[in-house]
């Protein structure tokens, strides 16, 4: 069952350049700064709170996995949010204005089935995976 009214998530995550990450969520994302130190920066990414911490490369870094899902490469871990369907047609719009690489460029997966839904995967600076998605129709974010 999808539900309009929702907590906010929390999530903390790696980084390995807060400049480079401050760059990435507040300009690129658009994400509102909120607090930050000089180790960490908390962001609001679409009224969820996400946290950039400090981890040089040089501390040893977890190693990532693909799963091949609907004919791609999944990188796992990843993280996003799940968007209404025109709020992720001009993120795509702004994010391919802004020179961002996909992992995944957008597209419609399941389309004009049960859980049609707009997804792409791509990298922040510190090599995060994230993942951005619609639902055509947002009852059925969790249909099978």
């Amino acid at each position: 069952m999808f539900v309009q009214e929702m907590s906010p998530f929390h999530l903390a995550f790696p980084v390995d350049d807060l400049a480079a990450a401050r760059k990435f969520y507040g300009g690129t994302l658009g994400c509102r700064e909120g607090r930050s130190s000089e180790r960490w920066i908390d962001f609001d990414l679409f009224g969820h709170q996400i946290v950039a911490h400090l981890k040089p490369r040089d501390e040893s870094p977890g190693a990532a996995i693909e799963n091949r899902v609907d004919g791609h490469d999944v990188p796992v871990p990843h993280f996003g949010v799940v968007l209404k369907w025109g709020e992720w047609e001009r993120l795509a719009e702004r994010l391919k204005a802004e020179g961002v690489g996909f992992v995944i460029e957008p597209y419609v997966r399941f389309q004009g089935e049960v859980g049609e839904q707009a997804t792409m995967f791509f990298l922040d600076p510190s090599g995060n995976a994230l993942e951005f998605k619609a639902f055509k129709d947002p009852s059925q974010i969790f249909a099978k």
